[in-house]
């Protein structure tokens, strides 16, 4: 099996988490809140296995990011598990926002799976900052209810010129497939991109 590694929210929406997060200040959590992973702080009580991430409607190269979690057996979904991105613009910039005194990435969205343990995320492709080496990359954080904490990794472009061929031996001797091979399909940018949720996932690395 091969495995593979928010229309802008409305007001009212911005509104409840402001809400909820003065409660949290209010109960004396404010330093957990700020130092907490933002995989946390999404602005929803119930995640839905598909979000947009903001500006998607108004960005180039719109992409979906869509596959299935399995569990460690490789056929079973694996439901309940948090997916968390963020990324830079379609220049490479990251563009910050505060919300009650902490920041973060604008552009970012999470999902929740399902029984079947699918996801789809709409975005886009981000830009390079033309100062840096860096891969073009989306950066992707997971938080399997089974395990004590998130874990992460960045996606990449198969098209990226700057993905070397040592660079895709290293991750290929090492099991690690995070390269994403976007093909269109009704207009769209589509990457299927399906998670095995192993051991070695679960210390940090996404493995065949």
């Amino acid at each position: 099996m091969k495995k593979i590694v928010y229309l802008l929210l409305a007001p009212l929406l911005l509104i409840n988490s402001h809400l909820l997060q003065a409660q949290e200040i209010t109960n004396g959590s404010l330093e957990n809140y700020q130092k907490r992973h933002p995989l946390y702080d999404f602005l929803k009580n119930d995640l839905s296995n598909s979000d947009t991430i903001p500006d998607y409607a108004s960005k180039p190269n719109p992409l979906k990011i869509t596959g299935t979690v399995y569990l460690n057996d490789g056929i079973t979904p694996a439901e309940n598990v948090i997916l968390f991105i963020n990324q830079a613009d379609e220049n490479g910039n990251y563009e910050l926002q505060t919300i009650d005194g902490k920041r973060s990435v604008y552009h970012r969205a999470w999902v929740k799976t399902g029984s079947d343990g699918t996801y789809s995320f709409y975005t886009f492709i981000p830009g390079k900052d033309r100062f840096s080496n860096a891969l073009k990359s989306i950066h992707l954080a997971i938080k399997d209810p089974e395990a004590s904490q998130e874990t992460g990794f960045d996606l990449v472009f198969d098209n990226d010129p700057r993905l070397s061929k040592s660079c895709r031996k290293r991750l290929k001797k090492q099991g690690i497939d995070t390269i994403l091979k976007p093909e269109t399909s009704d207009g769209i940018l589509v990457a299927k991109k399906d998670i095995v949720l192993d051991k070695q996932f679960r210390e940090g690395i996404a493995k065949k």
